[in-house]
């Protein structure tokens, strides 16, 4: 399609500021849902040149700063400037689809942008109904006690760690709303999830303690947004990969912290575990355990229902893979492996199914993130175990970069058509 015939469909005498407000927009919802730095500035930038406009993006964890100007003028200089500033974003795989579905319409004619615009601040309006809210803590709960049946602990664990997932998605469902206990969350579902494994393995049952409490906190660990902040360092945006690695670096400093003062606490009340252990679940449980945790991540994400057996079938394929890998060479290895077959992957789906490639991509990787290596790092460090913490520091960068090694590698592999 021409620029002459785009400009016809979207009317001739269309406003800039109507273009503007349009691309803002977009740029606003797309930080929302989860959109990394390197492509989100892509798709403004590809959408800008559609609607003929000229725009530098700078997309940050709580910002976004876009500069726009008639490409027609010869100086280049800027005629708006529009700096947002945002929360960070949390994948919303719905949402993505439909901004991008809603971005493909207004490029191709089909939707004003006016119109386009409304939807797009209609999806910033929105509120979560009770049945959303109700599926958001039972995935805590499912999720969590999927990765300690992953983890191989035994059935006492496993029931553990979904009884604290569930705890730990009723304190984040509290938390909405509350910014002075949203910002303390973190710390206080590390806090809870360790008094409460702490006192079930003495009063109750034996437990492998550390596993059910990083099981049970491993939906608030910052695996993805710390692979995020790799890959835009090796994109070379700079500013956003540096902002959201601090960003996950206080996020771990605040689950350590917690899980360090709940120790603390257990010692001073006589809590102190045996060194009995429980015999590990099955193996073949472990399959399960899989495909449970793919439909929780499923609905943590805000998966499209139809797009449900993609996500199951994603995890599923990302753990294989990696599982695959590690067995036959090193675990860091098999991550790499894993990453590049979900980088293909998602990339393939983009092309024939004309949708974002996030929907392989985002779940796929979620179980080779490396966000208990980083937990288990600070939490050694403030058990003064320095020695420890240093290699599992180690153990930490070397999984990110085979992680997005094996992203780039799969971009490579199969170039990717969609910038989503």
């Amino acid at each position: 399609m021409g620029m002459d015939e785009l400009k016809d469909r979207h009317g001739g005498e269309s406003a800039l500021q109507a273009r503007i407000g349009f691309v803002v927009e977009l740029a606003k919802r797309l930080h929302e849902y989860g959109t990394a730095a390197p492509r989100l500035e892509d798709v403004i930038n590809l959408v800008s040149a559609r609607l003929d406009l000229a725009c530098n993006v700078l997309s940050t964890p709580t910002s976004i700063v876009m500069s726009f100007s008639d490409p027609a003028r010869e100086d280049g200089l800027a005629e708006i400037t529009q700096v947002v500033r945002l929360p960070p974003g949390e994948v919303n795989l719905k949402r993505l689809c439909q901004v991008d579905e809603i971005a493909d319409r207004v490029i191709d004619g089909r939707l004003d942008l006016a119109a386009g615009r409304r939807r797009l601040r209609e999806f910033g309006q929105a509120r979560r109904s009770r049945a959303y809210n109700i599926g958001m803590v039972a995935s805590y709960g499912v999720s969590a006690g999927s990765i300690a049946a992953i983890l191989h602990t035994g059935w006492n664990g496993v029931t553990a760690a979904t009884l604290i997932g569930l705890l730990i998605g009723l304190v984040y469902l509290a938390a909405t709303g509350r910014p002075n206990l949203a910002a303390a969350a973190e710390a206080l579902s590390a806090l809870l999830a360790t008094v409460i494994a702490t006192a079930i393995a003495v009063y109750v049952a034996p437990l492998a303690l550390r596993s059910v409490v990083i099981a049970s906190l491993i939906v608030l660990m910052p695996g993805m947004t710390l692979t995020t902040a790799v890959r835009e360092l090796s994109s070379q945006h700079l500013i956003s990969g540096t902002a959201r690695m601090m960003g996950a670096v206080a996020t771990l400093l605040k689950l350590a912290f917690g899980t360090v003062i709940a120790t603390q606490l257990c010692t001073l009340f006589g809590w102190v575990p045996g060194n009995g252990s429980e015999a590990g679940v099955p193996r073949w449980t472990e399959w399960i355990a899989v495909f449970a945790g793919g439909c929780a991540f499923a609905v943590l994400f805000g998966s499209p229902r139809r797009y449900v057996p993609v996500v199951v079938a994603s995890v599923a394929l990302g753990y294989v893979c990696a599982q695959l890998g590690g067995i036959y060479v090193t675990p860091a290895f098999g991550v790499f492996i894993g990453g590049l077959v979900i980088g293909a992957v998602s990339n393939v789906f983009a092309r024939v199914m004309q949708r974002p490639g996030a929907l392989v991509r985002e779940p796929g990787i979620i179980l080779l993130v490396p966000g208990s290596v980083g937990f288990r790092t600070l939490s050694s460090v403030f058990e003064r175990d320095v020695m420890l913490g240093i290699d599992t520091a180690i153990t930490l960068v070397t999984l990110l970069v085979a992680i997005v090694a094996g992203l780039l590698f799969g971009d490579l592999l199969v170039p990717p058509r969609r910038k989503l």
